[in-house]
């Protein structure tokens, strides 16, 4: 998307899939489309620095258009940005059933247990390069330099009679380095699978997925505010 930029554009910040005490979780950018009329939407997604930023249309009828991108690319679906936006929409009085993204219809769901789930399919995901390891240690020495090209997740099993695993993301691809949580691997990883997980991704953020046999995978998570920022 083209256009003239303001000198500066003010967006909302969340985490999405911290951990129960609200600690850890990966940043997520948050714009309205009438804030940013006439503003590079992948400028900004860049300037921001965020795993992903999104750019959020006013909601209308229960649903909203969403477009995502990463400080390299716009995505037709990702997890995080998923969760963190239907989170965030309902912290402010604006909740939705569904958000519209270029994939497909993300239905989402909030629970009384501080869950906010989202519910889409493997398809929709990036391709992802999934190396499981024997050894947490070794998935643990991994360094983003190792890393110079597509998108890597990498994870072990932690207890896997429970569905929990150990896992950390790389994308230079993408334009990062190293992701804390992503929900979109966690739904194609779940996929492949072909049962519920309990991930613990990068330095502790949680996120939670379901299986269900007819393709869909529905992720949840919880999520924390953070401050706006301007960039």
């Amino acid at each position: 998307m083209g256009g003239v930029e303001s000198d500066s554009t003010q967006i909302e910040v969340v985490r999405v899939f911290t951990d129960a005490a609200g600690r850890f979780g990966n940043p997520l950018g948050i714009a309205r489309a009438e804030d940013v009329v006439g503003v590079d939407h992948q400028a900004l997604a860049a300037r921001a620095g965020y795993s992903e930023t999104v750019v959020v249309d006013r909601p209308s009828g229960g649903r909203t258009r969403m477009r995502i991108y990463t400080p390299a690319t716009e995505l037709p679906f990702a997890g995080h940005p998923s969760v963190g936006a239907a989170w965030w929409l309902a912290s402010v009085g604006e909740p939705v059933k569904v958000l519209d993204v270029p994939a497909g219809p993300v239905e989402t769901e909030a629970l009384d247990t501080g869950l906010t789930w989202v519910r889409a399919r493997a398809e929709w995901t990036p391709n992802f390069a999934f190396d499981q390891f024997e050894n947490l240690d070794d998935l643990l020495t991994l360094r983003p330099e190792d890393f110079t090209e597509g998108q890597h997740y990498v994870w072990t099993w932690v207890d896997e009679q429970r569905g929990a695993i150990r896992s950390r993301m790389f994308a230079p691809a993408m334009g990062i380095r190293e992701d804390e949580a992503t929900g979109a691997a966690a739904i194609a990883l779940t996929a492949l699978l072909r049962r519920g997980l309990i991930i613990t991704q990068g330095a502790g953020s949680q996120l939670f997925t379901e299986w269900d046999s007819d393709g869909w995978v529905r992720l949840g998570g919880r999520v924390a505010p953070d401050h706006p920022v301007t960039v």
